[in-house]
């Protein structure tokens, strides 16, 4: 006879699966914290993981673990200073040197190679350049306050030379602005130089930046040590 211990037996398991749907929290739309799983703000900060170069969303609590650029960590939060340059040298001359198919770049100094690195903006998204080191130093020589880029998390935004301007227009902004832009023109970039549309939204992205930023109150003579500069 069959005396129902089966059913009940298969019931079991059906009866916990429900209970713990009902009890099981609704997931939380949106992006989460990298770190902490915390959901995050539309708008929030990111770290970047220094060894795989990949920039992470992280809650604000996360962010500040980071912050101290002297500590030997392997994620660094992005900082949120932007400079502006308006002494900065650089002729067209000097920026075909740089071998930049392009008339924009940015610039930061990997701290795992050691040395500064430049991508530019393309329908690929962001291309690495095959930087002339020496090239760079002349720059570096003649601008010698653009050091206060901090390794990994900051950059430098730089326009060359052309019919729009006379000379470069050269910016510090947080790495994570650069990505960006470059996400930006890639979803809208035609030809080779990107055609209108990509034109009009480097123009939308400089006049943010040009409002974010304070002109750098040094020199230009005489050495500045990175990390140094004004923060906001």
């Amino acid at each position: 006879m069959n005396t129902g211990t089966g059913s009940i037996a298969a019931a079991g398991p059906v009866a916990m699966l429900r209970r713990i749907a009902v009890s099981r929290p609704a997931a939380t739309a949106g992006e989460r914290c990298e770190m902490c799983a915390e959901p995050l703000a539309e708008k929030h900060q990111h770290v970047v993981d220094v060894d795989s170069r990949a920039l992470m969303c992280t809650c604000r609590p996360c962010y500040l673990l980071f912050t101290d650029a002297t500590a030997h960590l392997r994620y660094r939060s992005v900082p949120e200073r932007y400079l502006s340059f308006p002494g900065f040298e650089l002729g067209s001359g000097g920026w075909d040197e740089l071998e930049i198919p392009v008339g924009l770049a940015f610039f930061f100094t990997n701290s795992r190679m050691g040395r500064t690195v430049a991508f530019y903006p393309g329908p690929a998204g962001a291309t690495e350049s095959e930087l002339p080191l020496g090239a760079w130093d002349t720059v570096l020589a003649s601008n010698p306050a653009v050091a206060v880029a901090v390794p990994d998390t900051e950059a430098l935004l730089i326009r060359a030379p052309g019919p729009e301007r006379l000379k470069a227009d050269c910016h510090l902004v947080p790495i994570d602005a650069c990505y960006e832009l470059v996400g930006q023109l890639r979803k809208v970039w035609r030809g080779f130089d990107g055609g209108q549309d990509a034109r009009a939204q480097l123009t939308a992205f400089f006049e943010r930046v040009n409002n974010r930023s304070r002109p750098y109150p040094g020199t230009f003579s005489g050495s500045v040590h990175a990390g140094s500069g004004p923060r906001p």
